[in-house]
């Protein structure tokens, strides 16, 4: 695929970047080579690699999917400016 000063253009007005007439051939050149280097990674053979989302091979630690309160509603409004049952109390700002 090649872009055209057209396009480099169209991409410049939807990236919201002004580009000015004497910077398009450089831009097209630039968009040009990424899109040849991302051609020659169509280019190699993956089948048979699985699909991965780190580059060390991990597993998250699981725990149980239980609902509870958490146990420590006291520490969190300890600093509260006011609170009241465990809820923050706070100013009215709507009538």
């Amino acid at each position: 695929m090649s872009v055209d000063a057209a396009t480099v253009k169209r991409i410049g007005r939807l990236a919201r970047i002004r580009i000015e007439e004497e910077e398009v051939a450089g831009y097209q050149s630039e968009l040009n080579a990424i899109l040849g280097f991302v051609e020659q990674l169509a280019e190699v053979d993956v089948s048979g690699v699985e699909p991965m989302t780190s580059v060390t091979p991990m597993t998250l630690r699981r725990r149980d999917d239980v609902i509870s309160d958490g146990g420590y509603a006291d520490k969190i409004v300890s600093n509260a400016p006011l609170s009241e049952d465990n809820f923050f109390m706070v100013p009215k700002v709507v009538e």
